[in-house]
């Protein structure tokens, strides 16, 4: 995936359609002077739908396309004829996308599985003809229901990757490497900070035919909470990992220090991350002897914990087991199958940059309330 194709947020403006008028008509054919009212009813205004689609990675293909604005239904006709519907249209997101109302920053929806879809904005009822409201004492109706309205909101949709295990360190800790090593994934990988720009998503092999996903999260550095290096940009994909994996190099001067470092900017961006299992892989292992490593194991905080290296491969099958076995705890596991425990809060919008093409409004739309045809 090209760095600068990766689009985790836009904002977009929906608008449903508007129903179509009743038709106030009356039947007149030869030989039938008082055929009676005959008005059918206006079609329904079509609908903006939200799909989860497994095929899309980013929200690229929206980032130019600013205006969702779906069709009126049309007015009903004589002869009992009832209006054509609004065609709704159907915006396809990739799986793991949020959306948020732009101005209050109101949580709305969530989409987790392909194929899930949420209606965003109803389009209106199209109105009733006068052929409903015909009764014994008044038997020439001369009114019919107007359509109901549109329906318009701006919407800030915004993509948090979905994966079972998520890579937490500070820029060059190893996680890139790590993932190249344990999966398929590509990712870009030198020797200066923040190489990763954007999350990469590989599919880790274990024993018969398991697997699980792991994301690699650009790196953390202390204040990133507060918007220092990446800033909260990508805080975001940790939210939707089942496991928290902290990678800290075998060469750092103080691992625990690390630890509660990455942890305190967690907790500042969201203390339900504090919830999440957390796990430690100390990176970079070749460079130890046992005496070292004995010293290190000392002073490592009290979580699970296993040393590896990416270069000569030692540790990993270790660090594949522990990552299995607690994806498959009492815990976790149910949550993997369910939305139960997962972090909704309503967005920070400040926390979002804009360019200016982002706040056009469409044209205004063409005055769309058809007469009802006269007798």
């Amino acid at each position: 995936m090209a760095e600068t194709n990766f689009v985790d947020y836009v904002k977009i403006f929906c608008r449903s359609g508007k129903g179509g008028r009743g038709s106030a008509h009356f039947r007149r054919e030869k030989y039938v002077p008082k055929g009676g009212p005959d008005g059918g009813d206006g079609g329904d205004g079509g609908s903006v739908i939200l799909r989860g689609n497994r095929n899309y990675w980013t929200l690229l293909h929206l980032r130019y396309q600013r205006h969702i604005l779906a069709d009126h239904g049309e007015g009903g006709t004589g002869g009992q004829s009832f209006g054509k519907k609004g065609e709704s249209k159907i915006i396809e997101v990739p799986c793991g996308t949020v959306a948020y109302d732009a101005v209050t920053g109101e949580y709305i929806c969530d989409i987790t599985e392909d194929g899930e879809e949420v209606v965003l904005l109803k389009g209106g009822r199209g109105g009733r003809g006068n052929v409903h409201f015909k009764s014994s004492t008044n038997q020439t109706p001369r009114y019919a229901q107007p359509g109901e309205p549109f329906e318009e909101r701006w919407i800030i949709l915004e993509l948090k990757l979905l994966a079972d295990v998520g890579l937490v360190g500070f820029p060059n800790a190893g996680k890139s490497t790590l993932l190249s090593v344990v999966s398929a994934a590509k990712p870009k990988i030198a020797d200066y900070p923040f190489t990763t720009l954007v999350p990469n998503l590989g599919i880790v092999s274990y024993h018969d035919g398991k697997s699980f996903v792991m994301a690699d999260i650009p790196g953390i550095i202390e204040g990133a909470s507060e918007g220092r290096g990446l800033g909260l940009r990508f805080l975001r994909h940790i939210e939707r990992n089942s496991i928290l994996l902290f990678l800290i190099p075998a060469d750092s001067n103080d691992i625990k220090n690390d630890y509660n470092i990455l942890l305190n900017e967690l907790k500042e961006y969201n203390p339900e991350l504090l919830d999440k299992t957390h796990l430690l892989a100390i990176s970079k292992s070749d460079m130890l002897d046992e005496e070292l490593t004995d010293a290190i194991t000392k002073e490592l905080p009290d979580v699970s914990y296993v040393f590896f290296s990416s270069f000569t491969g030692s540790g990993l099958p270790l660090l594949k087991d522990m990552i299995w076995r607690e994806l498959n705890t009492e815990d976790i596991a149910p949550k993997m199958q369910s939305r139960e425990g997962e972090i909704h809060r309503n967005l920070e919008i400040s926390s979002l940059k804009f360019e200016p093409e982002d706040e056009v409004l469409p044209p205004e739309d063409e005055e769309y309330d058809e007469a009802a045809p006269t007798i």
